[in-house]
C-alpha cells in the first residue's frame, strides 16, 4: 500500500485531500501545514509520494523541496491553482515530479501519483547512469594520467604502462582506477 504525505497550508483542503487518498487505496502518513516541517516529517513518517495542495507554492515551500530532494528524493506530485511558467519551472527545478494545475479530482489523482512515480523512477535511474558515466569518465582521466607518470619514470610504452596499471590492480584485487589514484598520490607526494 502507498504511503503518502500531504503538505498543505489549509486543514480542510488536507482533510479534502486525506478523505480522496484514503478512497482510492493510498495511506496517509503525514499531514503537514508548515514548509519548514516537510524534512523533519519525511524523515520520521517515511512516505513514498508527497502530494502538496496549495494555492501557489512559496519560495520557502520551494526551497524545503529543493533541499528533501538533493538529500533524501522521491516522488512529489503538486497541485497548485497557480498557472505561471516561472512557478512550474522553478517547482520542477526544485524536484517536483507532477505540477498539477486545478486537477484535484478524485478520479484523476490516482493516475496522477502514478505517472509522477514512474516519472521520477525513470529520472533517478537516469541520474544513476549519469553518475556512473561521471565516474567512468573521471577513472578514465586518472588511468590516462598515472600511465604518463609510468611511461615518463620507468621509460615504458603506453601498453605497457597499461599493462603495469592492470597487474598493479590484479595483485591488490582493486580497480585500475584505485591503482591509479594511488600511485598519482606517490607522484604527488614525491615531487
Amino acid at each position: 500500500m502507498l504511503r503518502v504525505m500531504i503538505v498543505d497550508d489549509s486543514e480542510e483542503r488536507s482533510l479534502y485531500l486525506r478523505l480522496m487518498l484514503e478512497q482510492v487505496g493510498y495511506t496517509v502518513v503525514a499531514e503537514v501545514f508548515e514548509p519548514r516541517r516537510i524534512y523533519d516529517a519525511v524523515r520520521t513518517r517515511t512516505p513514498d509520494v508527497i502530494i502538496i495542495d496549495t494555492e501557489s507554492p512559496s519560495r520557502d515551500t520551494l526551497e524545503h523541496i529543493a533541499q528533501l530532494s538533493e538529500t533524501d528524493p522521491r516522488p512529489i506530485v503538486m497541485f497548485s491553482s497557480d498557472r505561471g511558467s516561472n512557478t512550474i519551472l522553478e517547482a520542477v527545478q526544485a524536484g517536483v515530479s507532477a505540477y498539477i494545475v486545478d486537477g484535484l479530482a478524485a478520479e484523476r489523482v490516482k493516475p496522477i501519483i502514478e505517472v509522477a512515480i514512474a516519472r521520477f523512477e525513470s529520472f533517478q535511474a537516469v541520474k544513476i547512469e549519469l553518475a556512473k558515466v561521471k565516474t567512468k569518465l573521471s577513472e578514465r582521466k586518472l588511468v590516462e594520467k598515472a600511465k604518463g607518470v609510468l611511461m615518463k619514470t620507468r621509460s615504458i610504452t603506453e601498453d605497457e604502462a597499461y599493462s603495469a596499471l592492470r597487474k598493479m590492480a590484479m595483485e591488490r584485487s582493486l580497480t585500475i582506477g584505485e591503482v591509479s589514484r594511488q600511485l598519482l598520490a606517490v607522484s604527488d607526494l614525491l615531487g
